[in-house]
């Protein structure tokens, strides 16, 4: 079969609805029980064939927010990964399609690190199968497995152990966006100075939250809305005090539940539908009960990374 010149390949953007923070391990990574649910709003990497071995990347965004162009973006990491492992010298011409808010919250690099290994397996024939991509995922971060899986899952660990979870029915979100940007590993930190101001210890393991599965495998949006979990969210919040003021009208507002995404400072509430959503939104348009920013509607349980196309 002659290769492709062109593979197209869309992966998903995440939300935790629940985070459980743990202690520190050997190598310095905070234990975690989470669960990923993905959403529909995708990053697209396309990977065209070039001749010679050079690796290129080029990035249009819809969202705002500086997308790095250097080895330290995770598309190029993940080639560059991909070939060290392979053996292959094959270049490529990347370009990425932002949809996913930049240092969000939202896993947008790790979806366009999953994207970019399925897209290059297929581009450079190595068809190296699910298990062999999953590890190499694990090595780029945490969250790029989950990027190729997609759906719902538990992940535990640093979050790239992951076990699928039962969920019926497809769940309607609002995301807000706020103009300002978190890193990961500063909300990190900021979670442990304040766990330890309070005297808090943080558990060695970490739980799932039993009530929060049920009401997934059941479909049950108010149930799950009520078991919305972030142990992040109140070093975002100190980090970012303005979240608080988007967090409270949502709440106040008839959201099933709302809380900051991941590491944030990306917001999540949950609705009843599309139209609820819409509501959610008009409130924060208003000056006596919000702040007006950017939001979006968007769908869970969305698909794992996969070719949208190739020629």
């Amino acid at each position: 079969m002659t290769p492709p010149q062109r593979v197209v390949v869309r992966a998903p953007g995440k939300i935790n609805l629940s985070l459980a923070v743990g202690g520190v391990d050997e190598r310095g990574y905070h234990e975690l029980a989470t669960v990923f649910h993905a959403v529909d709003l995708q990053e697209t990497v396309t990977a065209s064939a070039v001749d010679g071995d050079a690796l290129s990347l080029t990035v249009d965004s819809a969202v705002p927010g500086a997308v790095p162009l250097d080895g330290t973006n995770l598309a190029l990491r993940a080639a560059g990964l991909l070939r060290e492992r392979t053996g292959t010298r094959r270049g490529a011409a990347l370009h990425v399609d932002k949809q996913v808010p930049v240092a969000g919250g939202m896993g947008g690099g790790s979806a366009d690190a999953a994207a970019t290994l399925v897209a290059l397996d297929r581009l450079w024939g190595l068809d190296l199968g699910t298990a062999a991509l999953h590890a190499l995922a694990a090595e780029l971060g945490a969250d790029v497995p989950f990027a190729l899986l997609g759906g719902t899952a538990a992940g535990r660990g640093t979050g790239a152990e992951l076990t699928p979870l039962p969920a019926s029915g497809a769940l309607t979100w609002l995301l807000v966006v706020p103009d300002t940007h978190l890193s990961t590993p500063e909300v990190y930190r900021r979670g442990d100075e304040l766990a330890a101001a309070a005297g808090r210890a943080l558990p060695e393991r970490p739980a799932l939250d039993a009530h929060q599965l049920a009401a997934l495998a059941a479909g049950d949006a108010e149930a799950l809305g009520r078991t919305l979990r972030n142990d992040l969210e109140s070093a975002a919040l100190s980090l970012r005090p303005e979240l608080a003021g988007v967090l409270a009208p949502l709440r106040e507002g008839g959201a099933l539940g709302a809380l900051v995404s991941g590491s944030g400072p990306t917001i999540a509430a949950l609705a009843r539908d599309e139209a609820h959503a819409r509501a959610l939104a008009a409130t924060l348009d208003d000056p006596a009960g919000g702040t007006g920013r950017p939001t979006l509607v968007v769908r869970g349980g969305a698909r794992g990374a996969h070719v949208a196309s190739q020629g």
